[in-house]
């Protein structure tokens, strides 16, 4: 018997403690973020310099990278404080002033609820970045139709090749189903975990002495004639 006590006890130990082995991903995740940091100065710095020269389209679909990249920075963020401090350990910074007023009080349904939202967010920036990429394509195309012949008729030709315009349209078509069931997702995490919280909540509102009363203290109750 005390032998198999020992046993259960290294056990539970070595269980409790292989948390740690996803301590390394969180540290790799802060690495990934460096190198997301990096890519949105080479998009920055990319279209900076032209920006002068660029049409409002051009703007605004460099913008939209820059944003996409910042909300893909933010979930990680969100996964690893969120997912160390649920999994692993907390984080002992309570005493700091820069400590975010979230930080601590995800829960893992929380979290769930938090990443879905931000996927769909990127998933509606790519959405709108596809749209006006297309609608730019076929303007451009139409000016350059009416250039005339030379490189301005192959130009058009290229950009509105009936073929092209079909495939764009239906990876559209499939961006838009992507989205739609994203957001989907997001409602039902939400609903789930409305349903489960008024479950929790509702097994929580009656009162001990309320449960220990006897049938018949319970179904007793006054005549009136």
């Amino acid at each position: 018997m005390k032998l198999f006590n020992m046993i259960e006890k290294f056990l539970e130990h070595f269980i409790f403690n292989s948390r740690w082995v996803m301590a390394p991903m969180y540290v790799g995740l802060c690495l990934a973020m460096g190198l997301v940091m990096i890519k949105f100065g080479q998009e920055f710095f990319h279209f900076a310099p032209s920006v002068l020269a660029m049409d409002e389209s051009s703007l605004v679909l460099s913008v939209l990278k820059l944003i996409d990249l910042v909300l893909f920075a933010s979930l990680l963020l969100m996964v690893i404080f969120s997912g160390y401090e649920n999994f692993v350990s907390k984080i002992d910074m309570a005493e700091h002033e820069d400590r975010p007023e979230w930080m601590g009080k995800v829960d893992f349904s929380g979290l769930k609820l938090k990443l879905i939202g931000s996927i769909v967010a990127i998933s509606g920036i790519h959405l709108l970045d596809a749209f006006i990429t297309l609608h730019t394509m076929i303007k451009n195309g139409v000016e350059a139709q009416k250039g005339g012949h030379g490189a301005h008729g192959e130009i058009a030709k290229v950009l509105l090749d009936p073929a092209h315009v079909e495939a764009l349209y239906t990876n559209l078509k499939w961006m838009i189903v992507l989205h739609a069931i994203f957001i989907l997702s997001g409602i039902g995490f939400a609903l789930m975990d409305k349903i489960a919280h008024s479950t929790h909540k509702g097994g929580h509102d009656k009162s001990p002495s309320d449960l220990e009363k006897p049938e018949s203290e319970a179904k007793a109750a006054p005549e009136h004639h």
